[in-house]
């Protein structure tokens, strides 16, 4: 039986998507379980994975489309079935083509007419006794062109209004014209060149989560020095005499998960009508991509040894750098950290990333005047900045999670035990 394969909502998490790139053709036989297509959400570009088995028939819109959730993207069909067998109400614009074989994608229409229910009435308009055809798209084109569809005969399959039949109303090219506004002129030596970049879905999502986060979340910031010359010298030790090659960034982690476990009022969420508390400590790791950021999530990391969280994070920032990280991977959490310490960046405060209540801003570990015993002395100082819901954490928490983490940091075998 052929199957309508659609945009599904658990995969996008959002109202919307773009299909990147087919990874199948038309009348490839397909399995379930295999990648068919690579999706854009709003944070990464994930693998779609086919649902049934069968022959894919056809593929409903091209590469480079956005739809919303839902909507139809291609279709399966059985081995042995044909396209006249496909028994489904697939509302396609006629414009859109196969992108394999370049033909018209071919519309399909349920010939049973509808009972008249109420429910019937929106999708099928009836019109002096006639049912009125018309895929959405070209009721979109015309309420922006002002063209009454009552008025117009399709030609388009059982009678249905479709593109063309407006292109080729008189008029309808210069309506698709835009007005050339005139302007001023400017000498040569005063124009200024520049290049308009056109968003991402990653960049727009990163836009409109974080003027969220800043605008509606009450942030306030805590900022502590840590001496990390002991620090240095275990990890020194600990990459000697070990096989997997930890970075500083590995200890902060733990650390981070350590404090946590002591401070548990600091490891929450607001969840609207509760504080929601977490009895794990999962923890977001700001991973910098092509065209933006993503923060794949370290599961358990208070059970995890310094060596297993190097790799795991190094897997995970791997395949986010790749494009192959899965959504699930970049969900959930309490608290996130972001390292900026290997570009030299001494401080800074993050913006925090909803919905969690803590981000930990790392600054990069530098030798700077200290004082030890009332004398002046060189030591290798590192900056962090802990960024805090306040409608979750109160200062008092902060601080008191602050001194953990510095404490840990400061007595790094703490961190081993």
């Amino acid at each position: 039986m052929a199957t309508v394969v659609r945009m599904p909502e658990v995969l996008a998490n959002t109202g919307e998507a773009t299909i990147q790139t087919w990874l199948v053709s038309v009348g490839q036989t397909i399995s379930v379980g295999d990648p068919i297509a690579e999706i854009e959400t709003d944070k990464a570009v994930v693998e779609y994975a086919a649902e049934v088995d069968g022959i894919l028939s056809r593929l409903i819109v091209e590469a480079g489309t956005k739809i919303a959730v839902g909507e139809p993207i291609a279709v399966v069909t059985a081995p042995g079935e044909t396209e006249a067998d496909v028994d489904t109400d697939v509302d396609v614009d006629p414009g859109v083509r196969d992108p394999e074989s370049g033909a018209p994608v071919i519309e399909k229409i349920a010939e049973t007419p509808e009972p008249a229910t109420p429910a019937a009435v929106p999708s099928v308009p009836q019109t002096n006794g006639r049912r009125l055809f018309a895929t959405p798209l070209v009721r979109k084109l015309a309420r922006e062109r002002g063209i009454d569809l009552e008025s117009l005969q399709g030609t388009g399959p059982g009678g249905r209004i479709v593109r063309r039949d407006l292109d080729r109303l008189p008029g309808a090219e210069a309506k698709l014209q835009p007005v050339a506004t005139p302007k001023p002129a400017v000498k040569p030596q005063e124009r200024a060149g520049y290049t308009d970049i056109a968003l991402t879905g990653m960049r727009k999502a990163i836009a409109r989560r974080l003027t969220e986060s800043k605008t509606t979340v009450p942030h306030f910031y805590v900022t502590a020095d840590c001496r990390v010359d002991a620090l240095l010298d275990l990890r020194k030790n600990v990459n000697a005499a070990g096989t997997t090659k930890t970075s500083l960034n590995d200890f902060v982690l733990k650390a981070v998960a350590a404090a946590l476990v002591e401070v548990p009022e600091a490891n929450s969420i607001w969840n609207v009508d509760s504080i929601r508390r977490f009895d794990s400590v999962d923890i977001a790791v700001a991973v910098a991509v092509d065209g933006g950021l993503l923060t794949p999530v370290l599961r358990g990391v208070e059970q995890l040894t310094v060596s297993a969280i190097s790799t795991q994070i190094g897997d995970l920032a791997g395949r986010a750098r790749g494009g192959r990280i899965k959504q699930h991977e970049l969900e959930g959490g309490s608290f996130s950290v972001s390292n900026l310490g290997m570009y030299g960046v001494t401080e800074f405060s993050a913006i925090l990333n909803p919905p969690h209540s803590g981000i930990l801003a790392v600054g990069a570990a530098t030798q700077r005047p200290v004082v030890v015993d009332g004398e002046l002395a060189v030591g290798t100082v590192m900056t962090v900045t802990l960024s805090a819901d306040h409608r979750v954490i109160d200062g008092a928490v902060a601080a008191q999670w602050m001194a953990a983490f510095v404490r840990r940091i400061e007595n790094p075998l703490t961190i081993l035990i």
